[in-house]
């Protein structure tokens, strides 16, 4: 049954993830989400068949059904990506009450469905979007007030959690500053505050600390490639401006499904 159900998730994830791909695609640009898709170089209108998530890049040979020009693997990745996020969600919000664990998954439906549009456009452009960021931030600061009472904002435990964002975004805004920008973006600072809020302190600080060692390894590994494979591939080649957003969001991805604290704030602060 559990299997099904995931199954069933994937698939709505998979759909979300070629909405995500419009918004993407569309965000600043002038354009709403509501119009028809069309091909970026011959500018034909898609038709149905065409717009099949992950299925329609596949039997297109990822290509333009009409002119041929390649098509982008940001589309069946994000759908893809999208649906497994969604699967993972699924199964962390299982072990709740029914009708808490179904807002519960609606709530961290919408909260990774921005992150991923947030990552990818980040990718793309190199910035996070204010806009996004402060939508994530907004969320998950309603979200926290609404599944907890006043009185736990009265604990030292609770004080902190709701001030893990500002916790969490004045080591960006230290490093923005100091280095007037160069080191790393604002932006990351942003979605630092978004993630405090989200996961608090304990967990929000281990999702950066993860952040970071994902960042470290995989740019240790793109430098190894580029001495070992010694190929032009524009992937491989370090950049300055490296999106680090990604990385961010993946950290806090599994900060959220394995809860852990890197820094033992809670058994530091409460034993526990």
């Amino acid at each position: 049954m559990i299997s099904t159900i995931a199954i069933f998730v994937f698939i709505f994830g998979v759909i979300i993830g070629s909405f995500l791909n419009v918004v993407i695609l569309r965000f600043k640009t002038g354009r709403t989400v509501g119009g028809r898709s069309f091909c970026f170089s011959c500018g034909k209108v898609l038709n149905a068949l065409e717009l099949i998530p992950v299925f329609s890049f596949l039997f297109q040979r990822g290509k333009c059904k009409s002119c041929k020009t390649p098509l982008s693997w940001q589309y069946p990745l994000v759908e893809i990506i999208t649906g497994i996020v969604f699967v993972i969600v699924y199964f962390k919000t299982l072990a709740g009450f029914p009708f808490v664990s179904a807002l519960s998954m609606v709530f961290y439906f919408a909260i990774f469905s921005i992150l991923i549009v947030i990552s990818v456009y980040d990718i793309r452009h190199k910035i996070v979007p204010d806009k996004l960021a402060l939508w994530f931030a907004s969320l998950s600061f309603v979200w926290l007030l609404a599944t907890h009472n006043i009185f736990y904002f009265k604990t030292l435990g609770g004080l902190l959690n709701l001030l893990a964002g500002p916790i969490l975004f004045l080591p960006f805004y230290a490093l923005w500053r100091w280095s007037n920008g160069e080191w790393m973006g604002l932006g990351d600072g942003k979605l630092a505050l978004g993630i405090g809020l989200l996961l608090g302190l304990a967990k929000g600080a281990s999702a950066i600390i993860l952040g970071f060692w994902i960042a470290a390894a995989v740019s240790l590994v793109m430098i190894g490639l580029q001495k070992i494979v010694k190929l032009n591939i524009p992937l491989l080649k370090m950049k300055s401006e490296m999106p680090f957003a990604p990385f961010l969001v993946l950290g806090t991805l599994l900060a959220y499904y394995y809860s852990p604290d890197l820094l033992s704030i809670n058994v530091f602060l409460f034993g526990m």
